[in-house]
């Protein structure tokens, strides 16, 4: 018997909440400085703004990524698309959504990551939950980075 498969792709999304603002939050993302002192560890060439493509290395992990900014608009969000294994796009490309809110009057930031575009299948399951755990690192990385100055990244995947 055939298992069905769903009308959309599937995606997840990770939220966590980081003690800092939404515009400092913002830019640790954006600015490819701060991305590679706590998560692109060998690397971010480029800005995050709308209409770029950029690249993403890790030491961790081979090879330096193309990434494809969509829309980037000043700490509120930032969508990107990028390549992954198991997607629905025809171009192969997946759909990354940042989004910045900002709460307890403005001093922390709700930080929503939500990947989007992975096939029903073994493939498209694996590279969602591959991903799902990379995003999830990230915050926390992310989190420590900026709230205590601490690189979580360095030496945690090898």
């Amino acid at each position: 018997m055939d298992t069905p498969q769903p009308s959309e792709p599937l995606s997840f999304t990770v939220t966590g909440h980081i003690s800092k603002t939404s515009h400092e939050v913002y830019e640790a993302v954006a600015d490819p400085q701060q991305l590679s002192a706590y998560f692109t560890t060998g690397g971010a060439k480029g800005r995050l703004e709308s209409g770029a493509e950029v690249s993403w290395d890790f030491h961790d992990f081979p090879g330096r990524f193309p990434v494809q900014v969509v829309q980037a608009i000043q700490e509120e969000k930032i969508v990107l698309r990028w390549a992954g294994e198991g997607v629905a796009s025809e171009d192969g490309l997946n759909t990354v959504t940042f989004e910045f809110q900002p709460v307890d009057e403005g001093t922390r930031t709700k930080v929503k990551i939500t990947e989007a575009g992975w096939l029903s299948t073994p493939q498209g399951l694996t590279g969602a939950f591959g991903n799902c755990e990379g995003w999830t690192g990230m915050l926390a990385a992310m989190k420590v980075w900026l709230e205590h100055g601490i690189n979580l990244r360095e030496g945690f995947y090898k």
